[in-house]
């Protein structure tokens, strides 16, 4: 069934040449040590995607680690030392260094492991098959779970039985299908979908936190539209979220993730405490809710009232939300112009204050207040033309 395919060497690519990097394994590599770089890097490096963070994997106790790189002068920092993490600074470029370990027992969110020399045992304890590789500072890669031949079909698989993996945390349920919808191809593996079902009410054991930052990731990747339809159609969404099925407009609109949750979620209420969204994300869902259907045959005046009274950003949002749901040509030269209404037209700012008014003999009140809004409206109505005088000579008129 396993077709044994070798990786490739990732020796001449930049990001393991990065002479920081390569200080840092030399320096762990050396006397009895063992340093090779883990996970990520080299899964994004064999799919040819680019390399954010690049976390290292060794045989010596944290301790060891720590007393190394401090005598070398490297900033040390005990991050995640009860689980054998250290981060390690050489010129400002962080590497999260990780003993190795094997799993004694686990309660579904947190492992107990014991550290171990034994790299085998450390990759059995990974969750999937793409990121449990590990390539040392010659750019060979080591490949114990046949990683690389899911590479190569891009299929996210999970690492030795699925249930056991997702049982050891709940969590893995949900970075299963993130890694699918950033890097899968065709179907969702079959015994991982099957476990990931079977298992979906320990989703309801995940802090909020935990499956705000799966759920956001998931949202902009490539294909999030038809992977949270598999999620849905497994029973596995409604977990995570009160949702309507609107995968089409979801992969319609660009990849931002507030975006597509806004097109994802049934109402905005109690997603803020729900997901533990931030203030910003959380007002920037409700003002597009609030937010009018627009269209490429508003007028120009019609687009320049909207601007106004949406701001920028709700503007740019409520078009591609309507794009999104539109029918017909989503590549349509209209909405393109439309988008880009405020780069050749600067939103203005209302000419008038209260003190203005007061200058001419207004008093301060309601009635001020009233008078101030019915100014703007007629300001607007004229298209933002009437001019700082000209409002006040109908203030005037209206006094």
């Amino acid at each position: 069934m396993h077709d044994m395919t070798d990786p490739p060497s990732l020796a001449q690519t930049s990001w393991l040449r990065e002479m920081r990097l390569q200080a840092v394994l030399t320096l762990l590599g050396w006397r009895g040590g063992e340093a090779r770089v883990a996970g990520g890097a080299v899964r994004n490096a064999l799919l040819k995607v680019p390399v954010a963070d690049v976390d290292i994997a060794t045989n010596l106790p944290p301790d060891e680690v720590m007393d190394r790189c401090r005598a070398a002068g490297f900033g040390v920092h005990p991050t995640g030392i009860e689980h054998g993490t250290v981060t390690v600074v050489n010129q400002h470029m962080p590497f999260e260094v990780t003993t190795l370990r094997s799993d004694v027992a686990t309660d579904g969110r947190r492992a107990t492991v014991v550290f171990t020399d034994d790299w085998q045992a450390d990759a059995a304890r990974r969750d999937f098959t793409m990121n449990a590789m590990y390539c040392d500072a010659n750019g060979k890669v080591y490949d114990y779970t046949n990683g690389y031949a899911d590479i190569l079909k891009r299929r996210v698989r999970f690492v030795g039985d699925p249930e056991r993996r997702i049982r050891e945390d709940y969590l893995r349920i949900l970075r299963f299908f993130r890694f699918h919808a950033h890097y899968g191809a065709g179907a969702v593996d079959a015994d991982g979908l099957a476990a990931c079902t079977s298992l979906r009410h320990g989703i309801e054991d995940l802090s909020a936190e935990r499956i705000r930052q799966e759920l956001l990731k998931l949202l902009v990747a490539p294909r999030a539209g038809e992977t949270l339809k598999v999620m849905a159609e497994a029973k596995i969404l409604h977990h995570v979220l009160d949702f309507v099925p609107e995968w089409e407009v979801v992969d319609r609109l660009p990849e931002d993730a507030i975006l597509r949750l806004a097109a994802l979620a049934r109402s905005t209420e109690g997603l803020q405490d729900g997901l533990r969204l931030s203030n910003e994300q959380t007002k920037r869902l409700m003002a597009l809710r609030e937010a009018p259907e627009v269209t490429p045959e508003l007028t120009t005046s019609e687009r320049r009232r909207l601007l106004y009274d949406l701001g920028e950003r709700t503007f740019i949002d409520a078009v591609n939300m309507s794009r999104a749901r539109a029918e017909g040509k989503q590549d349509d030269l209209a909405w393109k112009v439309l988008a880009v209404t405020s780069k050749y037209w600067s939103i203005p700012q209302f000419p008038l204050t209260g003190r203005d008014l007061q200058g001419v003999g207004l008093e301060p009140g309601p009635a001020m207040g009233e008078t101030l809004r019915a100014l703007e409206d007629w300001w607007i109505a004229s298209d933002f033309n009437p001019t700082r005088d000209q409002l006040l000579a109908r203030a005037q008129m209206r006094k």
